[in-house]
C-alpha cells in the first residue's frame, strides 16, 4: 500500500501537529531530529523533542554517530503505544553537523551506518534512512546515495531529492528515484511533494510512499486532499481550517507542548508561505 508520511521539522513537528496530520490523512510521522547524545546526558530541551502524548503513529529521529552511545540508548528503551520505529538522520545540511561527518556527511560513511543499523535491528526495532544525494554535486554524479542504499540493510530508506549543500529553492530531481527503487530496496521520496501529479509520477516510478514537510505546515489537509484528489481548503470551507487551527490549539495546551510549535504554525498560516 502507498503511504503517506509527515516529514520531521525541528521546531514544528511536535506532538499536536503530529496528531493533527494523522487525523486528516497522514499514514505515519516523525520526531523532530534528536540527539542521541543529548537522551542519555537527560538534557530536558533533548527529551522534550521525542515526548508522546498519544498514540500517533511515529518514528523517533535520530541524529547518531557514536556506537556506544547508541548502544546505551536502544538497550535501555522501552517502546509505547504508537511507536514505529527508528529514523537515522543522513541527510542534515549543517555545516557543524557536517563538518562533524554526520547528517549529509554520514551518506558516503556506509560502514558506520551499518554498525548503527544493527545496534537497533538487534533489539528487533525497525529502523529506516532518511539521505540525501550527498554533500553536492559531484557526490549526487557520483551516485553515493545509491551506494548508501545498497550497501546497509534498513528496513527503507527516505530519499530525499536534493543533495546537502542545494538551496531550498532549488528544484528536486526525482529522476534519481528510479535507480534508488531499481536497488529492489523499499523507497519514499522526499522533497517539494506538494501536488497529485507529483504524487502520481512517484508512483509510477514504484515509490513505497511519499513524505511532505513544508507543504503540510502551509496546508494541514494536504494529505487527506492527495489521497481524495479534492480540495479542502478552498474558500467555501475556510471555516474547516479555522476550525482545525482551534483544535490544534487545545490539543497543544492539553499536552503542555512549547508554544513555540503553535506559534510557528501560525506564522505560516498568516503568510501561507514556509520560508
Amino acid at each position: 500500500m502507498f503511504k503517506y508520511y509527515l516529514a520531521p521539522m525541528e521546531d514544528y513537528t511536535g506532538p499536536a501537529f503530529r496528531k493533527l496530520v494523522f487525523q486528516n490523512g497522514a499514514d505515519l510521522t516523525f520526531s523532530e531530529m534528536t540527539r542521541v547524545e543529548g537522551i542519555i546526558r537527560n538534557n530536558k530541551p533533548t527529551l522534550a523533542k521525542i515526548q508522546v502524548f498519544d498514540n500517533t503513529p511515529v518514528e523517533l529521529q535520530l541524529l547518531a554517530s557514536n556506537e556506544s552511545q547508541l548502544e546505551k540508548y536502544i538497550s535501555n528503551f522501552k517502546p509505547f503505544d504508537g511507536f514505529k520505529g527508528f529514523n537515522l538522520n543522513v541527510c542534515c545540511p549543517s555545516k557543524n553537523i557536517i563538518v562533524a561527518g554526520r547528517g549529509g556527511a554520514m551518506v558516503k560513511r556506509t560502514e558506520k551506518l551499518n554498525k548503527l543499523i544493527n545496534i537497533i535491528q538487534k533489539e528487533n526495532y525497525s529502523v529506516s534512512l532518511k539521505i540525501s544525494l550527498g554533500l553536492n554535486k559531484f557526490e549526487k554524479e557520483n551516485k553515493v546515495y545509491l551506494k548508501c542504499i545498497n550497501e546497509t540493510n534498513a528496513n527503507y530508506y527516505i530519499v530525499q531529492c536534493k543533495y546537502a549543500s542545494q538551496k531550498s529553492t532549488e528544484p528536486n530531481d526525482y529522476s534519481i528515484l528510479q535507480d534508488c527503487v531499481d536497488t529492489k530496496k523499499e523507497i519514499v521520496a522526499n522533497g517539494g511533494i506538494d501536488n497529485l501529479n507529483k504524487v502520481n509520477k512517484i508512483k509510477k516510478i514504484g515509490c513505497k510512499g511519499i513524505m511532505i514537510g513544508k507543504a503540510a505546515i502551509i496546508n494541514p489537509f494536504i494529505f487527506s486532499e492527495l489521497k481524495t484528489n479534492s480540495k479542502v481548503t478552498s474558500n467555501l470551507n475556510q471555516k474547516k481550517l479555522n476550525d482545525l487551527v482551534g483544535e490544534y490549539e487545545k490539543l497543544s495546551l492539553s499536552y503542555d507542548e512549547n508554544e513555540k510549535y503553535f506559534q510557528n504554525f501560525l506564522k505560516v498560516q498568516k503568510s501561507k508561505k514556509f520560508e
